[in-house]
């Protein structure tokens, strides 16, 4: 199992930026190619990303490289060359439609694709997009999502939460990885820690990050707490002893839990390996 617990984004355009993020605590690394970049810095962005993709030194880190639109001429030259370079994966912004994450495929040579699911449109197409082979991880794209809406998400995210939920659920259905949005405060604070513990709660595997500051409240709030980890240790070992054989339900510390309860438990000692 690979954590998902931060996913930073960094304007592939800083070199510096890049530098620095092969010493943080992130799980994920996401150069960004598009919305971080200057239209005149598009090339060099490029370059760069291709260049940090075949030196490495990220480390335990995925490297994801976050491409512009393919309908656009950057995202093509883009996709051409990340097909060589081959990063862990290809997030594609302004997905709205399975046909968009095919064609990508065709151009990337089959890399992974991890979709921004940022439009009106993407909503209602998710379970489609959620079902086409090779995709990897949905992304909310909380910013774009709202404006398209014309709603005001303030700092409970209120008229977001059944979109965030529906990429959750398509996730799910799929067995792909999900990401909560980005938040916008860029130090950890009390809204950045309520949202990162929002977003585990609705059941997302991390969050994407735009600043180094809020690395540590996502990784709190998406990996297993010790009396989560004491829990499934005592529900592992429970269902592990000879009196539990062929039992689908047993008691433990005064409850009773069933075999799926087991399958959680396992998951949640799995995370919190990995996470370590």
């Amino acid at each position: 199992m690979k954590p998902h617990r931060s996913a930073l984004f960094l304007p592939a355009s800083n070199r510096r930026a890049i530098e620095k993020a092969q010493g943080l605590p992130c799980d994920v690394v996401i150069l960004d190619l598009e919305d971080a970049v200057a239209p005149e810095a598009k090339g060099e962005a490029r370059a760069q990303a291709v260049d940090a993709v075949r030196g490495g030194g990220f480390g335990a880190r995925q490297v994801v490289v976050r491409i512009n639109a393919l309908t656009t001429p950057e995202g093509a030259a883009d996709a051409r060359a990340l097909g060589e370079a081959r990063p862990d994966a290809v997030l594609l912004p302004k997905v709205s439609r399975p046909a968009d994450i095919t064609h990508a495929q065709a151009l990337l040579r089959d890399l992974p694709i991890w979709a921004m699911i940022e439009t009106p449109a993407a909503v209602l197409a998710l379970p489609a997009i959620a079902a086409v082979a090779g995709l990897e991880c949905l992304v909310a794209g909380t910013n774009d999502l709202a404006k398209d809406l014309r709603c005001t998400p303030g700092e409970d995210r209120m008229p977001l939460l059944p979109h965030l939920a529906a990429i959750v659920v398509a996730a799910r259905a799929h067995g792909l990885t999900a990401l909560d949005g980005v938040s916008n405060v860029l130090a950890e604070t009390e809204a950045l820690v309520a949202e990162c513990d929002q977003g585990a709660r609705l059941g997302f595997d991390g969050k994407t990050l735009i600043h180094p500051a809020q690395i540590a409240a996502a990784n709190r709030a998406f990996a297993p707490t010790e009396a989560q980890i004491a829990e499934a240790r005592a529900i592992v070992a429970a269902f592990a002893a000879p009196e539990a054989a062929g039992k689908g339900a047993i008691r433990v510390d005064g409850r009773m839990v069933e075999r799926l309860h087991l399958v959680a438990s396992e998951r949640v000692l799995a995370l919190a390996a990995a996470s370590a």
